[in-house]
C-alpha cells in the first residue's frame, strides 16, 4: 500500500513536468468524452420521443384483440367480452389505466371531399389516461362522454375536407353483415399531434355512438392498458393473460410495434459503439503522451531500477499516470456535456428538418435526455480501454535494463 502511495505521487508530479502536453491531452479527453455523453442524450432523447409518441397515439403499453385480429383489423372481429364483463375483470386486476374502443376503417365525406381514416369509437374519460388526444385540443372541445354526437378530427384533415369547426360530415364503414354503416357527426373538436400523419388518419367519437352505428350493442375491438413504465410491462401483460384468458391475443407494445422496440436495442448499441469509437481516436494522443513521457525520463527510470525499485513499480507508475489522466479529462467532460445538455431540457427546435424527423417517428422538438447509464458506460470504457491503451508503453518502460538506461544518450 505505501509502494502504491508513493508510485501515484510521483505519477502525479510526473504529469506536470510538461504541462502544456498534459493540458493538452485533458482538453482533448474532455471535448471527446463531451461528445459521447452529448451524442447519447441526443440520441436517447430522439428514441425515448419516438416510443412515447408511438404509445400515446393509441397503442398504450399493452393491448388486447380477438385472436387473429391484427391479420384481419375488422369489425367481424369482436372481442368475445362485452363492456361490463371487461371492465369487471380488468378493474380488478389493479391496473394504471385502460380503456376498451372501437377501433375500424372508415371513410370520412365532408361536402367537397373524401378521405380514408380509421375511426376510433371511445370513452374519453378513460382516454384520459392513455392518449395524447385530450390535451392536444386547439379548436373546439374534446368529447364529452360515450354518447357524444360529435367528432374529432386532426387538423391536417380538417384542411383536406376542406371543411369547418361545427360542420358535418358522414363517415362511413361496414358492419358486422357486411352492410354499409354510416352516420353524420358533427365536427366539434380538432386536433394537432406531434407527428402530422396522425393528424390526416385518425377520427374519434363516443364509444357507444360507435357501437349504434356499426350495430354490434356493447362489443369493442381493442382494450388499451398503461402500465408503471413502458421499458417493463411483462408483469402487466401477465396479468391481463390471467384475468382474461386464452380466447384473446395480449401482446405488449414491443410486439405492436416492433420497430420502436428495435430502436431501443439499437440505441444501446450505438452508445457503446460511439462511445469506442470517439475513444480509439482519443487512444492515439494517450499512447503517444505516454511514450513522449516514458522517453524523456529513460535514464530516471534506469536509476529507480537500479536503486531497487522493481519493474512492476515502473509499470505502475505509467499506467497510474494514464488514469489520473484521464480521470481528469472525465470530471470536466461529464461537466461539460452536463452544462450543455442542462439549457437545452426544454427541447431544441429541429422544424427544419421536420419532415425527416416524421419518417422516423420523432417530433419537431428534440428533448436530450441524460442518463446515469449513459455517463457510467462512458467513463468506465474510457478508463477500462485507457488501463490497457497504456501497458504498452508501461510495458515498454518497465523492461529497460539498468546500466542501458542510465547510460542511454
Amino acid at each position: 500500500m505505501r509502494l502504491l502511495r508513493i508510485v501515484a505521487t510521483l505519477a502525479w508530479r510526473n504529469l506536470w513536468r510538461n504541462r502544456r502536453r498534459t493540458l493538452i491531452m485533458v482538453a482533448a479527453v474532455s471535448v471527446g468524452v463531451w461528445a459521447m455523453i452529448f451524442m447519447n442524450a441526443l440520441m436517447r432523447g430522439m428514441v425515448d420521443d419516438m416510443v412515447r409518441s408511438g404509445i400515446e397515439s393509441l397503442p398504450g403499453h399493452v393491448q388486447v384483440h380477438r385472436l387473429g385480429f391484427r391479420d384481419d383489423p375488422s369489425i367481424n372481429n369482436l372481442l368475445p367480452l362485452n363492456d361490463a364483463e371487461l371492465a369487471a375483470k380488468l378493474d380488478a386486476a389493479g391496473l394504471v389505466a385502460w380503456s376498451s374502443r372501437i377501433n375500424v376503417p372508415a371513410v370520412i365525406t365532408s361536402e367537397r371531399e373524401s378521405r380514408g381514416v380509421t375511426l376510433y369509437g371511445i370513452d374519453p374519460e378513460r382516454e384520459r389516461k392513455i392518449t395524447f388526444v385530450p390535451n392536444s385540443i386547439v379548436a373546439g372541445r374534446f368529447l364529452e362522454g360515450v354518447s357524444d354526437k360529435g367528432i374529432v378530427i386532426g387538423r391536417r384533415l380538417l384542411d383536406a375536407l376542406e371543411t369547418d369547426l361545427g360542420k358535418r360530415v358522414v363517415v362511413m364503414s361496414q358492419d358486422p353483415d357486411n352492410e354499409i354503416a354510416d352516420r353524420g357527426f358533427r365536427i366539434v373538436g380538432v386536433f394537432e399531434a406531434k407527428l402530422e400523419s396522425y393528424e390526416e388518419t385518425m377520427v374519434f367519437a363516443g364509444k357507444s355512438t360507435v357501437q349504434r352505428m356499426l350495430h354490434v350493442a356493447d362489443r369493442v375491438t381493442e382494450v388499451a392498458i398503461m402500465s408503471d413504465d413502458y421499458r417493463f410491462v411483462e408483469q402487466t401483460v401477465q396479468t391481463v393473460r390471467d384475468k382474461l384468458g386464452a380466447d384473446v391475443e395480449v401482446l405488449p407494445w414491443t410486439e405492436l410495434n416492433t420497430y420502436l422496440a428495435s430502436m431501443l436495442t439499437v440505441m444501446d448499441g450505438f452508445a457503446l459503439v460511439w462511445t469506442i469509437v470517439i475513444f480509439l481516436a482519443l487512444s492515439f494522443g494517450l499512447v503517444n503522451t505516454l511514450v513522449m513521457a516514458v522517453f524523456e525520463r529513460v535514464r530516471e527510470i534506469g536509476l529507480m531500477l537500479a536503486l531497487g525499485m522493481r519493474p512492476f513499480g515502473i509499470l505502475a507508475q505509467v499506467v497510474i499516470e494514464s488514469l489520473l489522466l484521464l480521470l481528469m479529462g472525465l470530471a470536466l467532460g461529464t461537466l461539460l456535456a452536463w452544462l450543455s445538455i442542462l439549457p437545452l431540457q426544454s427541447g431544441i427546435d429541429v422544424s427544419a428538418v421536420a419532415d425527416g424527423m416524421e419518417m422516423f417517428g420523432s417530433s419537431s422538438v428534440l428533448y436530450p435526455k441524460l442518463t446515469m447509464a449513459d455517463v457510467v458506460l462512458a467513463n468506465v470504457v474510457v478508463l477500462g480501454l485507457g488501463f490497457i491503451a497504456s501497458l504498452s508503453p508501461a510495458w515498454r518502460a518497465s523492461r529497460y535494463q539498468p546500466i542501458e538506461a542510465i547510460t542511454k544518450v
